[in-house]
């Protein structure tokens, strides 16, 4: 078929990326629902260049030339993705300085400059960074004896040049601490700006923080110029052939590469000079077209945290979801599927109904067994705590766990670990597949029969995604359905 029929993946993703953006700069939308989606545009947009693009630069580096579907060659590809994201990302900005920040301040919330804080404010923030901050920070010197330090995945660092006691320059990296907030909360002071509102925030970048206190961290020297900047690294890293005979191994392995990953973007501030761009370009061995120059603050994922404050008055209403007639009123979950199909529709329906499923099934004396699939559960899921449960009540407990969940690897291995040791049986997915599947299956003795109850569903069996994504899930104890669930 003509490549002309055929829309580039990449590129197509993009567009969905762009609509995004397009939520953040709804200004029919709550304030704090779009720097929401501020966020998880930048988000979405670092684990593209995770994935996808890292994926086109290693087929270049390959010599692979050959065009995809659509007409388009590695090569080809990445330049347009340039460009593209370019476009977006001043875009981007250009609605969080505009309009956002300005929206933001006049709802009492502020990002402020080292330079706006009341002389009150700097002797706070002083005694924060003494205690909180400095105690963290490891300055490194980059120089002939120290070579240029490994740089991590999606992290924000900071170049900081010096002036020597000799008067020699001299190049030094920090990392800015991912273990703390980004943006440090700023005591009101009322002196500067009147009184202010109960509700009144207001905020620092980390990093400017960190900036105004260089003299802690050089003492002796003169900083002549700091340079934040962040790098993201390829983190499609498969398991190999010879690491598939013990999986979880395996995964461990492929989380520890992963902290290795080549570069797939360095991201800088614009106030960067050339030299030390080209510096840090050279030192990270890295095209200088997989460079970004960004105008404000790199990596504002970090914006969620603003989501967090109190103020329901800049958010969308809470939405309340429904319980289905047909589980209202009862308290036997099972005589109400017995009765008839029940489907539910996330996050408008309630996903307590299956919390409650799995759970009664771990106590109800007359359940034989429970078996289900574990893909994203979450970090805290009541789904996996009722499966340890059922085991100390003497049922029989399996649960296929997918390891190979992206960026979820972590936290399915601590759950496949957990779950070893409460005595569950514990299966995974074979190396060349992926389990996607969300099925649930409880058997019940009822009097001479044996029944199996089924849940079956689109979405993950994780409380707090169900409350966000839109998905279904059936409740059945059809036989057919449940002779294709055993069968699996």
């Amino acid at each position: 078929m003509k490549p002309i029929r055929f829309f580039n993946r990449e590129i197509s993703w993009l567009r969905f990326n762009e609509r995004v953006l397009e939520e953040a700069e709804n200004a029919d939308h709550p304030l704090l629902e779009r720097v929401k989606f501020m966020s998880i545009f930048h988000s979405n947009l670092d684990e593209f260049f995770m994935i996808r693009v890292s994926g086109l630069q290693e087929q270049v580096e390959s010599g692979v030339t050959e065009p995809s579907r659509d007409g388009l060659t590695p090569r080809e590809q990445l330049r347009l993705i340039r460009d593209r994201v370019i476009e977006l990302r001043a875009r981007a900005w250009q609605c969080f300085d505009e309009e956002l920040i300005p929206a933001l301040k006049d709802a009492g919330i502020r990002i402020l400059s080292f330079n706006e804080l009341t002389d009150r404010q700097r002797e706070h923030l002083s005694a924060y960074f003494q205690h909180s901050v400095f105690p963290i920070l490891t300055p490194q010197a980059v120089d002939a004896a120290h070579p240029f330090p490994h740089i991590s995945n999606l992290s924000l660092n900071v170049i900081i040049v010096v002036e020597s006691a000799d008067g020699t320059p001299r190049f030094a990296r920090v990392k800015v601490p991912q273990i703390l907030p980004r943006l440090i909360r700023v005591p009101l002071d009322g002196t500067k700006a009147g009184r202010r509102k109960e509700r009144d925030a207001q905020f620092i970048w980390l990093e400017d923080l960190i900036a105004a206190n260089l003299g802690e961290l050089f003492p002796g020297m003169r900083v002549l110029g700091y340079y934040p900047f962040r790098v993201i690294r390829d983190a499609d890293i498969e398991i190999r052939e010879d690491e598939a005979d013990d999986l979880l191994q395996g995964i461990e392995r492929v989380l520890r590469r992963r902290r290795f990953g080549s570069v797939a973007q360095l991201e800088v501030h614009s106030s960067i000079p050339d030299g030390i761009e080209e510096w840090l370009i050279t030192k990270l061995r890295t095209p200088s077209r997989d460079c970004y120059r960004s105008d404000g603050a790199l990596g504002l994922s970090s914006l969620m945290e603003l989501t967090e404050l109190d103020r329901p008055d800049l958010k969308f209403k809470p939405y309340r979801p429904r319980l289905p007639g047909r589980l209202t009123g009862t308290d036997d979950i099972f005589a109400a599927i017995r009765s008839q199909d029940v489907l539910l529709h996330h996050p408008f329906d309630t996903f307590e109904p299956v919390v409650d499923f799995v759970t009664t099934a771990a106590h109800d004396p007359n359940v034989l067994a429970i078996k289900q699939t574990i893909y994203r559960v979450g970090s805290q899921s009541p789904v996996v705590a009722a499966l340890q449960e059922a085991v100390e009540s003497g049922k029989q407990v399996a649960a296929i766990v997918e390891l190979k969940a992206r960026f979820d690897e972590e936290n399915n291995l601590v759950w496949a670990r957990s779950l070893e040791a409460a005595g569950v049986h514990v299966v995974y997915s074979d190396i060349r597949l992926k389990v996607h599947c969300k099925l649930l299956m409880v058997v019940r003795r009822e009097g001479d029969v044996v029944r199996r109850y089924i849940h079956l569903g689109t979405g993950n069996y994780n409380a707090r995604t169900a409350q966000m994504y839109t998905d279904f899930g059936l409740f059945t104890c059809d036989p057919e359905i449940a002779d294709d669930v055993s069968l699996l």
